[in-house]
């Protein structure tokens, strides 16, 4: 009897999100990435949301946290399945059974449920940085999972899908786009899976990558204004690399029999600090020029009139300790700063003007450690290293805001961020005489030092990722002094 009320209880519950997620309904959505010393409530991030009118979000795991902070908010959510848990997801039905009993079916019979609409098995898994390591896992996962959807009676309201890397596919024009020749057969599966569940494909597209990392670029390809380097492709034009990056995933799709399959974008911005070309002016031009760009139905030679389904922009928050391997610049993505402010004005097409910024954020006293001003600092590299190596540090790096404040302005940066993770004790801010706290502000121009937030969650750094901001920060260190 208990087992029928609960089936009851999940088909009125998938109803009822049918009912209020309109399939097909377009949009400009986020990716809401957590990893940072400084993290605000899941309350007051979901305020934010509100306030901006943001209507889809896109999660890299399945935080029972932030999913109970969006229960019965207006919210369409994509959960995520972290990349190491898909060799265990697709050799064990069980797992997978408890993956959505644990983080689908006790939410959907909460009152009232969140809006969860996607499942993005993995992230990336076919990186070719990866070498194949989740490769052969995807298909298998994907399988386990959609059984496990069947059997709690979800499978209609759920749908799974597989963000992809743009590196997946290549072409030198886009009508000549090709899955990469490994990788043909697994898309060709991964396609008729997705295509036969009725789910997207989901890709992430990053121009600011390919400027990053390919000095002959064309820069202006890399925006929405117009170009004077544009892409010919027979009868087609491609003005800007958006474009072509997604026709050449249309052209690869449709040479394995799925051209006509809808396209989500899962990730898609521009960072703001942390390199030569990553800053406010241009984050602001590319966002506002691809937010145009997709909403005006315009959309591209192979697919005319045909945008993206949505659009997940990356990120909604600054993420002060993720990895830095590909660039410091990886910490800087988010529209909103760390602590939820607006960093430059953008409008999103969803009824606001301007970015509105969170409220009720509660930071720590106004002060801030930086370098006594009356000590001699010839021995202050292995405390930067120090300070560095477990707060972020990125924005003192060449090209980013921070680079030109002096030595000293560098010591004390270093200093602040580290007293700040710390949560302002006063013994962090020592440094064998060499620290000093203050109550002015000593941001200079756009290098801003921050103050931390009291109500971070838990902090996401762990052994190995202070191991690997060691190695990347020695660099920085040398570069200070």
């Amino acid at each position: 009897m208990r087992a029928i009320k609960l089936r009851v209880v999940l088909i009125l519950t998938t109803i009822l999100v049918l009912c209020l997620i309109k399939d097909g309904e377009a949009g400009i959505g986020v990716n809401w990435g957590t990893l940072s010393d400084h993290r605000m409530s899941a309350e007051t991030v979901v305020d934010l949301l509100k306030r901006n009118r943001i209507s889809k979000v896109k999660l890299f795991d399945a935080d029972h946290q932030i999913v109970n902070a969006l229960r019965g908010a207006p919210i369409e959510l994509m959960l995520g399945i972290p990349n190491d848990m898909l060799g265990t997801i697709s050799s064990s039905t069980s797992a997978a059974d408890s993956w959505v009993r644990d983080n689908l079916t006790l939410h959907f019979i909460s009152k009232p449920p969140p809006h969860i609409r996607y499942v993005a098995v993995g992230n990336e898994p076919f990186l070719s940085s990866y070498a194949g390591q989740y490769q052969s896992y995807v298909v298998p996962a994907l399988v386990n999972l959609q059984q496990s959807l069947v059997k709690a009676h979800l499978s209609g309201s759920v749908k799974l899908v597989v963000p992809c890397n743009a590196d997946a596919y290549e072409s030198t024009v886009p009508s000549q786009g090709a899955f990469r020749t490994e990788l043909t057969q697994i898309m060709t599966q991964l396609a008729s899976f997705l295509n036969s569940n009725g789910s997207p494909f989901v890709v992430n597209i990053y121009p600011f990558l390919s400027l990053y990392g390919n000095s002959d670029f064309p820069q202006d390809y890399a925006f929405f204004g117009g170009t004077n380097h544009p892409v010919i492709d027979g009868p087609n034009v491609y003005y800007n690399a958006f474009d072509g990056n997604y026709d050449t995933l249309v052209a690869a799709l449709n040479r394995i029999g799925y051209g006509q399959m809808p396209i989500i974008i899962g990730e898609v911005g521009w960072p703001t600090d942390g390199a030569v070309a990553a800053n406010l002016t241009a984050a602001r031009a590319f966002n506002q020029g691809l937010i145009n760009h997709v909403l005006s139905n315009k959309g591209t030679p192979l697919r005319p009139g045909s945008p993206p389904l949505d659009v997940y922009l990356f990120g909604l928050l600054d993420e002060g300790a993720k990895s830095t391997l590909p660039g410091n610049f990886e910490r800087h993505w988010g529209i909103f700063s760390f602590d939820g402010q607006a960093k430059y004005g953008l409008n999103l097409g969803l009824g606001n003007n301007v970015l509105k910024n969170a409220r009720n954020v509660r930071y720590l006293a106004s002060r801030w450690c930086v370098a006594n001003p009356s000590k001699d600092l010839s021995s202050v590299a292995n405390h930067i290293k120090l300070a560095c190596t477990v707060a972020d540090c990125t924005t003192l790096a060449y090209g980013s805001s921070c680079n030109g404040i002096g030595l000293k302005g560098n010591v004390s940066y270093a200093f602040n961020s580290y007293y700040q993770v710390q949560k302002q004790d006063a013994m962090s801010c020592d440094f064998d005489g060499l620290g000093m706290i203050t109550f002015l502000d000593p941001s200079v121009g756009q290098c801003r030092f921050l103050v931390g937030v009291t109500d971070s969650g838990t902090s996401t750094w762990c052994g190995r990722e202070i191991i690997i901001r060691s190695a990347i920060f020695v660099g920085i260190v040398a570069i200070l002094l």
